[in-house]
């Protein structure tokens, strides 16, 4: 109670913004968000049509975000490539710290709404958000009403901008390297650059032709950028000093699994970031998934892909392209290369093997039907909205219904060779307790595990603090290792804490001579936990 108390006096004490937070999350998908704009200017469609064509300049205006309201908000409208000059609905960017740098609406600076060019579902960037942010750091995404000057703008898509707010509620901190890929497509590049590396991560000639490709967002790091292309490039066994390629090989296996071509897999390597944590490796983080499902369909080499071809796309597509090193020089390890295919055997089986998403999406669509359909701006019609997920919408863009491509999909990723291949099954994870009875207390971390279909190694990941790298050790079925009798399957490890740590935190790695598997299947966001108290009680 003592807590409780505690927690309303402060709500109390920072005010109606905090009081807000409590009561509503700007990102709850289940809740339609609602804003509404002011500008001075009853033209103010032209003049964002001249600001978007003269750089990044914002109009002044005034904002209400779910009845709370800000002055001295700038806007403008979002995406060189998306942006469309006389448009009655473009994408819209807000700045609510425009003038007043401490202002925000619950932590939130900025505010992004896609309009959803592209996607007459409307569900593609909620629901591929969703999928990612199981796996690793992703904006959080739903839906709102846009009103401008009284009257409706339309329903768009709200999505988490990544900026301070992001990294500190996913890194911790925001003090590292920060790099947006930005390929510029309008200009040639500088002279002595490679053509055509846009945002692939090859190592090039100097630091004009990354300026070309990517925007550093930090105060400084375009160093650190250029040793990562350097030793992805040239030193690929080092690249674990300078990336996290686990983090890495999943998002390469979700942008491969949903046919997100309009990302580093496709032709211009292109809407992600690139952020070095404090332990000095930089972690890619996806971004702009308006076009994911399919409905950009060219992966740099050829023409667009056909439907079948998108359905039946190679998960090791670029193994062999040294113009994705991300792909080709990571799918090279034989490690790296199951540990890969592992990540999109659980995207699969987490997500599109029954038909569950169909009914994630039906809801999604549900949802949002009545704001979409009193939405005269939209791009499509109801009769598109409705036929969006079994049937391909659009003579000209060809965009896939979700249903059409995932299906197809999922059958042909699950029957692929070097996906059929059973991996290790782990089961039976444990550690030693204190014996009844005995005065013996328990002073180290005993792990077992059971282990099947033929484990050439197994690997513990251990901390023993939040927040500090994970340490690994090879568990092993030799009899001497707290593992029970030799080649029983149980493998173990005995793990001794350091500096007075009492508590452990741990997963399980297990690869054959043909796939990789982890235990738990999440353990990028769920781990095995035991404690010394717990253990000895």
């Amino acid at each position: 109670m003592k807590r409780i108390i505690l927690a309303f006096w402060s709500l109390f004490f920072l005010g109606p913004s905090a009081l807000l937070w409590a009561q509503a999350d700007f990102y709850d998908v289940n809740t339609i968000q609602e804003i509404k704009i002011k500008f001075e200017q009853d033209n103010w469609r032209y003049v964002l049509d001249s600001l978007r064509f003269n750089g990044e300049g914002l109009l002044l205006g005034s904002i209400e975000i779910n009845g709370q309201k800000f002055n001295d908000i700038g806007v403008r409208y979002r995406g060189a490539r998306t942006f469309q000059p006389g448009s009655k609905r473009n994408s819209l960017y807000i700045k609510l710290n425009f003038i007043d740098k401490e202002q925000n609406y619950q932590g939130q600076r900025q505010v992004n709404l896609s309009s959803a060019l592209r996607d007459p579902s409307m569900v593609r960037e909620v629901f591929g958000y969703e999928v990612a942010r199981r796996y690793m750091p992703a904006p959080r995404a739903n839906y709102t009403k846009v009103y401008v000057n009284g009257e409706y703008y339309g329903l768009f898509v709200n999505v988490e901008p990544i900026d301070e707010a992001f990294l500190l509620r996913n890194f911790g901190s925001s003090k590292g390297t920060f790099v947006q890929c930005a390929p510029n497509l309008l200009e040639p590049e500088p002279s002595g650059c490679k053509s055509d590396v846009f945002g692939s991560l090859q190592y090039d000639n100097s630091a004009k032709c990354y300026l070309h490709n990517f925007v550093l967002l930090s105060d400084s790091g375009w160093d650190d950028l250029i040793e990562l292309t350097y030793v992805l490039n040239q030193n690929p066994a080092e690249v674990e000093r300078v990336l996290d390629v686990d983090r890495t090989l999943w998002m390469l296996a979700f942008n491969n699994v949903l046919a997100n071509l309009s990302s580093y897999t496709g032709r211009y390597s292109e809407n992600y970031y690139l952020y070095r944590d404090a332990s000095g490796k930089f972690t890619p983080i996806l971004f702009d998934l308006n076009l994911c499902f399919g409905s950009y369909k060219n992966t740099g080499v050829g023409s667009d892909l056909k439907l079948k071809e998108l359905q039946e796309m190679n998960p090791l597509l670029h193994i062999d392209n040294a113009a994705k090193p991300l792909l080709s020089r990571l799918l090279a390890n034989e490690k790296y290369q199951k540990i890969y295919l592992a990540h999109i055997r659980s995207i699969v089986n987490d997500f599109f093997r029954h038909e569950d998403y169909v009914a994630r999406i039906k809801e999604l669509q549900t949802l949002i039907r009545k704001p979409f359909e009193e939405d005269a701006n939209r791009y499509y019609s109801m009769e598109d909205f409705d036929a969006s997920l079994a049937s391909t919408i659009g003579s000209r863009s060809r965009i896939p219904g979700l249903q059409e491509l995932m299906g197809p999909r999922t059958a042909f990723l699950r029957e692929h060779k070097l996906l059929a291949i059973l991996p290790p099954a782990v089961s039976d994870v444990a550690v030693t307790r204190r014996e009844a009875l005995s005065s013996q207390r328990v002073t180290d971390f005993k792990i077992q595990a059971r282990v099947d279909k033929f484990p050439k190694e197994v690997l513990v990941y251990y901390r023993f603090n939040d927040g500090e790298a994970f340490q690994s050790a090879t568990m092993r079925d030799d009899g001497k290792n707290h593992d029970g009798e030799a080649e029983d399957g149980v493998f173990g490890a005995v793990i001794q804490p350091a500096g007075g740590a009492s508590s452990i935190e741990y997963y399980i790695f297990a690869e054959n001579a043909g796939a990789a598997a982890f235990d738990p299947p999440r353990y990028m966001f769920e781990r095995h936990l035991a404690s010394l108290e717990e253990l000895n009680n």
